[in-house]
């Protein structure tokens, strides 16, 4: 599965960066993020239709 990771702007919470990355990555992001005290929005990545 993959997920959505928008990275959310301080002020506002506006989404200002955009990454599409398989579950196993999902932590390790989480995890910087959290060190750092950055904000961060998960979802799951929309598949395009075949």
């Amino acid at each position: 599965m993959r997920f959505e990771i928008l990275r959310l702007d301080d002020i506002d919470g506006t989404p200002v960066d955009r990454t599409v990355v398989d579950a196993a990555s999902v932590n390790r992001i989480v995890q910087q993020a959290a060190s750092i005290g950055q904000r961060i929005w998960i979802r799951p990545a929309e598949t395009s239709a075949s």
